[in-house]
């Protein structure tokens, strides 16, 4: 989320031409753009961080609770 962020806010002031920013080049901000791509459709997936091992844990404890305030009803 950071390099999303990061990205927004140099292509807003590259476009508006803001102070330094004037003189960066475009091809930073579309490298930026290429490398977070990359992270996110691939290595994020290869290295297991894409959220799906936290949503089964997550799935896991909510199951847990539900079944656990049906046994105390009974």
């Amino acid at each position: 989320m950071p390099l999303i962020l990061l990205i927004l806010v140099l292509v807003v002031l590259r476009f508006f031409e803001v102070w330094k920013f004037a003189a960066l080049s475009w091809w930073w901000i579309i490298g930026l753009m290429v490398a977070g791509f990359v992270w996110f459709e691939f290595i994020e997936k290869m290295l297991g961080l894409d959220k799906k091992k936290a949503h089964a844990e997550d799935e896991k404890r909510r199951q847990a609770r539900v079944k656990q305030s049906f046994d105390k009803r009974r």
